[in-house]
C-alpha cells in the first residue's frame, strides 16, 4: 500500500511547479499523448523530477506530467504510463493516481490502446469501457489497507461512472464518433495473447484485451474517485486476422485515431 508521506512529498513537489488545483486527471496510453498538447497554459514535469515517480521505456510513452486548462476545466495529465509487465510493483504502476486525488481530481478518465476481442468491432474505433475482467490474479490493494487512502473492502459493482459514460455516449452521438460499449479484459504482457487464450478471453465475455488501466481503475476507486475508461482499438486480437501482431502498428493506428480521440475526450470534459 502506498505510503501517506510519499504521496504527499510528490504532491508539494508539483505544487511547487504549478498553483493550478485540478479537478480532473487523465492517463493517457500509448499513442494518445497527443491530448496533453491541447492543454493550456500547460505546466510540464518529467516523471523523472517527481518523488517516487517512475517512468515507462515503452514507445508511445513520453513520461511527462502536464496540468493545465483544457475546455474549461482544471486537468492533470499523464503523457504516458508505465506498465506491470516492465517490471513495476502495482504500487509503483498506481502511485500516480493517489498524487493525482492528492492534487484533487474527483473524475479520472483512463486511456488506452489495446486489442478488439469483439469480432463486431474494428481497428481504429474507440471503446467505452462498461466494465472490465482482471485476467492477471494479482490486485494492487493487496496489503496492509491504509483506512485514510480508502476502505478495506471497496465495492466494484460500478467501476466506470454510470453517469460518465452516458455523457460519454452522449457526446459521441452529437459527434457522429463511433463510441463501442464493452468489457475490457487486462493481460499482464509482455507478449500478445496466443490464439488460444483469446478464445479463452473472449468465453469469459471481454470484448478487448490490453496491458493496463485495471490496476490504475481499481485504486481509483479505493480513492473515491469517478473513473470514465475509453480504449482505442488499435488491431484485432492474436487469431482472428491471419497476420503478426506489433507494438508498432498500436502506435500507428492510435496515431490515425488521433483527431477523433482528441475530439471526443475535449466535448466530453466540457460535459462533465
Amino acid at each position: 500500500m502506498h505510503k501517506a508521506e510519499e504521496i504527499v512529498e510528490a504532491k508539494n513537489y508539483i505544487f511547487s511547479k504549478t498553483n493550478v488545483v485540478p479537478e480532473i486527471g487523465i492517463i493517457l496510453g500509448s499513442g494518445l499523448g497527443g491530448l496533453a498538447d491541447e492543454i493550456e497554459d500547460g505546466v510540464v514535469i518529467p516523471y523523472g523530477d517527481i518523488p517516487f515517480f517512475s517512468k515507462s521505456d515503452a514507445v508511445g510513452h513520453a513520461n511527462e506530467l502536464v496540468i493545465g486548462n483544457l475546455e474549461g476545466k482544471t486537468v492533470v495529465a499523464m503523457k504516458g504510463r508505465y506498465h506491470f509487465y516492465e517490471g513495476y510493483s502495482l504500487d509503483e504502476v498506481t502511485f500516480p493516481v493517489r498524487v493525482m486525488k492528492a492534487l484533487g481530481i474527483d473524475k479520472l478518465i483512463i486511456t488506452n490502446a489495446c486489442g478488439a476481442v469483439n469480432t463486431d468491432f474494428n481497428p481504429g474505433e474507440l471503446m467505452l469501457l462498461t466494465d472490465h475482467l482482471n485476467l492477471v490474479g494479482i490486485n494492487p490493494l493487496i496489503g496492509k489497507n491504509n483506512d485514510d487512502l480508502g476502505t478495506r473492502f471497496p465495492d466494484v459493482s460500478e467501476v466506470y461512472n454510470r453517469e460518465m459514460r452516458k455523457t460519454a455516449l452522449q457526446v459521441a452521438r452529437e459527434n457522429d464518433i463511433t463510441l463501442r460499449e464493452g468489457v475490457y479484459g487486462w493481460w499482464s504482457g509482455p507478449v500478445y495473447e496466443t490464439p488460444a487464450e483469446i478464445r479463452m478471453i473472449r468465453t469469459l465475455g471481454a470484448d478487448a484485451i490490453g496491458m493496463s488501466t485495471v490496476p490504475e481503475a481499481i485504486v481509483a476507486i479505493h480513492a473515491g474517485l469517478k473513473v470514465l475508461g475509453i480504449s482505442c482499438l488499435t488491431n484485432m486480437a492474436c487469431g482472428i486476422l491471419d497476420e503478426p501482431l506489433s507494438h508498432k502498428e498500436v502506435i500507428e493506428v492510435a496515431a490515425k485515431s488521433r483527431n477523433t480521440f482528441v475530439h471526443l475526450i475535449k466535448n466530453i470534459l466540457k460535459s462533465i
